[in-house]
């Protein structure tokens, strides 16, 4: 099968990963399209996905991001309409997947390919009104209620998994601890690892944000307590920005932050990936989120294999173990790990669905 997967944002690779990989050894010839945009293209080329750039974000104003799907959408089709020139198949593929990217799900409807799309969060409301109605199948987390699909136009081709996507595409993952060398981090002392939310500027609201607030907290513990704070910026302005604090690591480049969580003490998140790749590597971690919540997490606060942090003065800034022993502080969970082959089934039903 000839199969077309697009890669839009950090996250996606990550989670396409163990996908291109299950297709790859099961003879499926795959191309592999990425958008500059945050890590995208430095994930790819570290993990080795062989992928052909197209496009890049447009901006977070409702219309620039119209012009970006247009203008990435039909950029996407030229090229595979190239492919399909360079191949002579036509159509070019037999299935187009995607974590939450529009473009190909437009892309491939211009074509006539079917395609499948993958997300965890259900309040996207412009994204899934334009994914779940061209495309044929629906891929979610089975905590995700049906009827809150259905207004985007999903109903009959959801796909349920179980669990975490992270505890699938983690599910061969173990911890190097190699990552703490590149980034001068000490063993012996507490770290703690950082996600900032989505906005470009993050000291804007510093009196009132609750993630500012955090920040404050972890310079401060970092130059009383020697607490390493390491802060991972989505885009390059946030970068600059935290250079500018004293306290903070802050990586020049895209790193192994799933070998950094995982050997961290304390995981601090205003995004949801890497709160619940916390939750599936068994760190404690709290969250910042401060938009509607999921269904996905609001079983993980359930379970208690999530916290919802209302203040930094909740934090308990100290090692994993001696909190443990002291009974204090968030718990960690034990791992999962899913087979990626579910994932793979699930996406390739789009095409499967149409051949029947």
């Amino acid at each position: 099968m000839r199969v077309w997967i697009d890669l839009t944002n950090s996250p996606h690779v990550l989670v396409m990963r163990p996908v291109i990989e299950r297709l790859h050894a099961d003879g499926h010839d795959v191309r592999v399209t990425a958008r500059d945009f945050a890590q995208t293209l430095e994930l790819c080329q570290r993990l080795h996905i062989a992928h052909t750039a197209i496009g890049h974000h447009r901006g977070e104003r409702l219309l620039a991001k119209g012009l970006g799907l247009a203008s990435r959408s039909a950029a996407l089709v030229r090229w595979a309409r190239a492919e399909s020139r360079r191949s002579g198949a036509h159509p070019p593929f037999d299935v187009a997947l995607g974590h939450g990217s529009n473009d190909i799900s437009v892309a491939a409807a211009a074509l006539r390919i079917p395609s499948a799309t993958m997300f965890d969060y259900e309040w996207a409301t412009v994204q899934h009104n334009v994914n779940c109605r061209l495309a044929r199948a629906v891929v979610v987390p089975d905590a995700i209620p049906s009827q809150r699909l259905d207004r985007y136009g999903a109903r009959g081709k959801l796909r349920p998994y179980p669990g975490l996507k992270e505890e699938y595409y983690l599910a061969d993952f173990d911890a190097d601890p190699a990552v703490l060398q590149e980034l001068e981090l000490v063993p012996a002392r507490p770290i703690v690892v950082v996600r900032t939310p989505p906005d470009v500027s993050l000291y804007h609201r510093f009196e009132s944000d609750l993630f500012a607030q955090v920040l404050e907290q972890l310079r401060a513990a970092a130059a009383s307590d020697g607490v390493q704070a390491v802060v991972l910026p989505r885009v390059a302005s946030q970068r600059e920005e935290l250079r500018r604090v004293p306290g903070f690591i802050v990586p020049e480049r895209a790193i192994d932050a799933q070998s950094l969580i995982a050997l961290a003490d304390l995981v601090i998140s205003a995004g949801g990936t890497m709160n619940r790749e916390a939750v599936a590597l068994g760190t404690p971690v709290y969250t910042t989120f401060q938009g509607r919540l999921g269904a996905v997490d609001e079983r993980l606060i359930d379970e208690r294999r999530l916290r919802m942090l209302a203040g930094p003065e909740e934090l308990e800034l100290a090692k994993r173990s001696t909190l443990a022993d002291a009974g204090e502080g968030a718990s960690a969970t034990p791992r999962v790990r899913r087979d990626p082959g579910v994932l793979v089934e699930l996406l390739l039903s789009a095409a499967r669905d149409r051949a029947a």
